[in-house]
């Protein structure tokens, strides 16, 4: 199971939440030198960090997907080979906590001195602006299904991304999250909202306050979903 691609999924999920997390906290957290700095550094932030997980993954033998719904659904419609399913999972889970965690300890001077509990929780994982499990569901699913079939329209090959592919996958991801980042924060990831989530539930954050486990389905399920949708769509079209 721990072959090259298997590290080259974990690092490069690692890096992803490093640069994508760290931003957030960098943004929301008191007393950082990017505090309140808003929205578009936040999108741009995580942009960023696609591209260097996708390159680094690749780079070190990985497919770049970086996203549980993206290996699903590339192994049910796009040929991936379905025995990397479940490292691949693993990798990516792994990958969020073990990144998540570091920008924790980077920022934790900057923790200990916020007091608002929700910027805290947001640092690790979503939360939607208006609670409802349908909108935010649709709006979940709605943003997965572009990542996945605008990634397959650039790169049909996208069961294993290449290096020159992380540019347009992060230029999209730029995108989805200034056009539909607003309602839910744009999580279209499962790892990526799962695994910080677990790690803001393990760690001895000062002051914090439930993992917010009611919501936590919806950042896992819609992405799936939207997912297979569009690998599905672009299959039927081709």
């Amino acid at each position: 199971m721990f072959t090259s691609s298997f590290f080259g999924e974990f690092i490069g999920t690692a890096l992803l939440l490093i640069i994508g997390n760290g931003v957030v906290a960098n943004v929301v957290l008191n007393k950082t030198k990017g505090n309140n700095s808003g929205w578009i550094v936040i999108t741009i932030g995580w942009a960023m960090a696609v591209f260097l997980g996708v390159y680094t993954s690749v780079k070190l033998g990985g497919s770049g997907h970086l996203n549980p719904a993206v290996t699903i659904a590339m192994t049910a419609f796009n040929d991936f080979d379905s025995s990397l399913l479940i490292p691949y999972l693993i990798a990516q889970f792994g990958g969020a906590i073990l990144g998540t965690t570091l920008v924790w300890i980077a920022y934790k001077q900057h923790f200990d001195e916020t007091t608002d509990a929700n910027n805290k929780l947001a640092v690790f994982c979503n939360s939607p602006a208006i609670r409802s499990s349908f909108y935010n569901s649709f709006t979940e699913a709605l943003g997965t299904f572009v990542l996945v079939f605008g990634v397959l329209a650039m790169t049909p090959s996208a069961a294993t991304l290449g290096t020159l592919d992380a540019l347009p996958v992060a230029l999209l991801l730029l995108g989805i999250g200034l056009s539909l980042g607003g309602p839910t924060g744009y999580a279209i990831n499962p790892a990526r909202d799962l695994g910080p989530r677990i790690a803001h539930f393990i760690l001895p954050i000062k002051n914090k306050r439930d993992s917010d486990w009611s919501y936590s389905l919806i950042p896992v399920v819609a992405p799936i979903i939207g997912a297979l949708l569009a690998a599905w769509l672009y299959k039927c079209c081709l």
